[in-house]
């Protein structure tokens, strides 16, 4: 067994120190019936060659789809430069930040991601990172409750992702939360009116909203962080990552945190990951703040280098006094997403997101000019994703998003959870409109 890195003097040694005399008698309480009496049956070996085009012959089975779905997850262009940059040794080969002699690379990619983040949402801070956004916005819950005296109440609103909120329910549950869902209103937004009499109330730690919302739609938080500090709690804004290249970021909308899934900026969809949760807040939060905080200094020579400042993980401090269980950063996507950002800058977020509205409610138009879809609520503001409701049957539905998929390789969006015949559709620059007028003619036949 030429895989196997152990030789038989090696499994003797073992055996002895054990106390049994072969490998035999090691699994002797096997029962006999269970043990295999024939060689496994595994396929002769191939070359490199013919490996390759084994694997390349499986891998053309799959149906890559021209995705139009979100929901948290966007198909943007990740530039070509991104993976030669995150090849390099300084980055891939560094693993953490404990021995800053040895770890510069990591700290440098941690910090500058840090920083931008730090500029798109409008705040004084950002740990790096979470494991993805809806594990951000449960931490973010956690500090509210962590800042606030003897109060452990926290809204949140039920326009976010439901997967998210079901994320948020169980760190509730399991460490005494008592998270209140604020219901939405007719038209998918936020009820502020029902927020601020809980806020009267009193009680209350924080409150959560999304910006833009499960359903795209672009909300408006005016009077929120007002009335939550006058109440003494927090505010929290959880926002997709790259609208914050056009969006008002939290910053300007007064929160104490923020919050989200930071995948749209360079990460490419993978079967369901990998994902990066950003979490920035207030100068003042430090202390409650999971995860890590890199800084920049001098050495002794004057030069120029990165320290690990801070860090709340239950490994370097009493268990007791952690701010999170969640002890890995999510390293690498933060180095995708320093590269994206620093490679983009504001102006190349800004045309990324001018592209994605332009097409977005050019789709939108389309769709409700076919006479298969009609409006899920009265026009509301959005940016590259929105919800409308199929005026067919449920079979005609699932026929529709089957018949795009099978010929015409696209993916029509997603069905919103909980709801009757909505589909959530997004558009990125990545969409033509050959696609859209493909996705736009086959909607025509589905005319109710």
């Amino acid at each position: 067994m030429k895989y196997l890195p152990h030789t038989a003097e090696d499994l003797q040694a073992m055996l002895e120190v054990i106390g049994v005399k072969s490998l035999d008698e090691l699994y002797s309480e096997v029962p006999e019936e269970l043990k295999l009496k024939k060689d496994l049956d595994i396929p002769s070996a191939m070359s490199e060659i013919e490996i390759r085009k084994h694997i390349k012959t499986l891998a053309d089975k799959n149906l890559q789809l021209k995705s139009f779905a979100g929901a948290g997850v966007y198909d943007h262009y990740t530039p070509s430069v991104i993976p030669y940059i995150t090849s390099r040794s300084e980055f891939s080969t560094s693993y953490t930040p404990y021995q800053a002699e040895i770890s510069q690379g990591t700290l440098q990619y941690i910090f500058e991601y840090q920083t931008m983040m730090t500029h798109l949402t409008g705040m004084d801070l950002s740990n790096a990172s979470m494991y993805d956004g809806s594990t951000a916005t449960a931490e973010a819950m956690l500090m509210c409750v962590a800042s606030a005296k003897k109060r452990n109440k926290v809204l949140i609103s039920e326009t976010f992702n439901p997967s998210t909120l079901r994320v948020v329910k169980t760190y509730a549950k399991y460490h005494g939360v008592d998270l209140i869902v604020i219901p939405a209103q007719t038209d998918k937004t936020t009820d502020k009116t029902a927020i601020f009499k809980a806020l009267e109330e009193g009680d209350v730690a924080g409150v959560i909203v999304p910006q833009p919302n499960y359903f795209g739609v672009i909300e408006d938080f005016s009077g929120l962080a007002e009335a939550c500090h006058a109440a003494k709690s927090l505010l929290v804004v959880n926002t997709m990552a790259s609208a914050l290249g056009i969006l008002k970021s939290p910053g300007e909308w007064g929160a104490d945190i923020a919050c989200g899934e930071a995948q749209s900026l360079g990460v490419p969809m993978n079967f369901g990951g990998p994902f990066i949760g950003y979490l920035c807040t207030k100068s003042s939060l430090i202390r409650k703040m999971p995860g890590r905080i890199v800084g920049q200094t001098e050495d002794t020579k004057g030069n120029r280098c990165f320290v690990l400042t801070m860090q709340a993980r239950e490994q370097h401090i009493r268990r007791e006094k952690a701010t999170s269980n969640i002890c890995t950063a999510q390293g690498f996507m933060c180095l995708c997403v320093a590269c994206y950002l620093a490679l983009m800058g504001e102006k190349g977020l800004r045309e990324v997101n001018e592209i994605s509205y332009s097409g977005a409610h050019y789709l939108q138009e389309k769709l409700l000019e076919t006479g298969a879809f009609e409006e899920v609520h009265s026009k509301q503001p959005f940016l590259n994703e929105f919800s409308l409701r199929f005026t067919g049957s449920k079979e005609q539905l699932e026929e529709f998003r089957r018949d795009l998929a099978e010929k015409h390789g696209i993916l029509a969006g997603i069905i919103a959870e909980g709801c009757d015949n909505i589909i959530i559709f997004a558009v990125t620059e990545q969409r033509t409109s050959e696609e859209m007028s493909i996705l736009i003619e086959t909607a025509r036949k589905y005319k109710a």
